[in-house]
């Protein structure tokens, strides 16, 4: 059925191990054969825009490349990340940076989630008008067309937050709160390393808090601290000096500014690869956690408590392609090339069915498949999945996710937050 929504793991440490053993974990066993009953891209469209329900659509039936949302590892993904948010006695306000999906964020916040954060107004604008609420924007707004956008959007729900990292910026949301007549919550802006956004820890950061808090038309919440750095430090412990070395100070602000006496009472930061680790830092009371939902061979290759790879989490995501070319024993040529996957990263995407193959990219609409440990025959028209890179991006270049129980399509979500506005 079909409805348009929104319009241990026991692995070996080889990378091709993981493929071959985690990614059917979850998945029923799928060999992609002809339907009793198939339905062409024209039908499908049709009944998607009238909002209509499909019986019987299969993987098979899709067009190429689409993006895959495997439900049962996703579900998964979920459940255990709000088990250990409960355990941790921290709150979690996933980042919807990850999924730019309204239905994704709509089940996080249906597990206990306390909201999303978003990247951009965009994004923020997208989850207000799916109804997702406790938005925290965790970029600066800085401009005339970002500070009306977050007031206007803060006007309807009071509850969104945003982050400063600088006194003329505080006094911009200021004036335009107070002529908007509201009173914005903010956070303040903590950089730990990478001298992306934030104030540095220590006296700084407590002065800028106090310059909120002297301001009448915002309102302190506490502090925004996102070590970035720590998130893909490969080896667990190795991360986990990385994030307490640099969290520290972060954490440090945090408990100077409520000696002081200042409402600061969130303490919000973490990431997918260190989501066990800053969960235990002191101070620590929200988890902006993103990756885990959909997760990557970008954090797969970080490792995890147990060995070589991460695998706290499954591979909820992938890229369908067909084989559209095979006229050599070796080699096969598939309709995904640089315009279907995030390329980003100094790797690419990895197969996860069938197992064997090796990818390569093959110019902007073409990928290759090396078939000599393929564990079947590859043919003409044969479906492939693949592991994305880097979810974030990749899920950027979709407008929708086909979300899939094996073999079958059970409901199409859209991205309704991708792109920029």
């Amino acid at each position: 059925m079909i409805n348009i929504q929104g319009v241990n793991l026991q692995m070996r440490p080889s990378r091709r191990d993981w493929l071959r053993t985690g990614m059917h974990a979850l998945a029923a066993p799928m060999i992609m054969t002809s339907n009793a009953r198939a339905y062409s891209v024209d039908e499908i469209e049709e009944r998607l825009a009238r909002g209509s329900e499909i019986e019987g659509v299969t993987k098979q039936d899709l067009p190429t490349p689409s993006l895959l949302l495997d439900l049962d590892a996703f579900e998964a993904n979920l459940g255990r990340m709000s088990e250990h948010a409960k355990t941790a006695g921290v709150d979690l306000r996933p980042h919807a940076k990850t999924h730019k999906c309204s239905e994704v964020a709509r089940r996080q916040v249906g597990r206990g989630a306390l909201g999303v954060c978003v990247a951009t107004i965009r994004e923020a604008e997208a989850m207000a008008a799916a109804g997702i609420g406790g938005l925290l924007l965790t970029s600066e707004a800085v401009g005339p067309n970002k500070i009306h956008r977050l007031v206007r959007l803060a006007r309807q729900q009071p509850d969104t937050m945003a982050v400063i990292d600088h006194p003329d910026n505080a006094a911009e949301l200021d004036e335009a709160a107070g002529a908007a007549k509201i009173r914005l919550d903010a956070l303040v802006d903590i950089d730990p390393l990478g001298r992306r956004t934030g104030i540095p820890p220590g006296p700084a950061a407590v002065q800028l808090a106090e310059t909120i808090d002297r301001l009448a038309n915002l309102r302190l919440r506490g502090v925004h601290g996102y070590c970035g750095a720590s998130s893909h430090v490969k080896g667990f412990q190795a991360r986990k000096e990385h994030s307490e070395r640099y969290m520290g100070p972060v954490l440090d602000s945090f408990a100077a500014m409520r000696r002081k006496g200042l409402p600061a009472e969130i303490m919000s930061g973490a990431s997918t690869g260190t989501y066990n680790i800053d969960s235990a830092l002191e101070g620590m009371t929200e988890l902006q956690v993103g990756s885990y939902a959909l997760m990557d061979v970008d954090y797969r290759i970080i490792g995890g408590r147990g060995g070589e790879v991460y695998d706290d989490f499954h591979n909820a995501l992938h890229v369908l392609a067909t084989v559209v070319s095979k006229n050599h024993d070796d080699i096969a040529t598939v309709d995904a090339g640089l315009k279907a996957f995030a390329t980003d990263r100094e790797f690419g995407p990895e197969v996860a069915r069938p197992a064997g193959l090796t990818y390569a990219f093959r110019g902007d609409e073409h990928g290759a498949l090396t078939l000599a440990d393929a564990e079947r025959e590859i043919v003409l028209g044969d479906k492939i999945e693949l592991v994305v890179p880097h979810c974030d991006p990749n899920v950027n270049l979709y407008d929708r996710m086909y979300c899939v129980r094996g073999d079958s399509v059970q409901q199409v979500w859209k991205v309704d937050a991708r792109g920029h506005i």
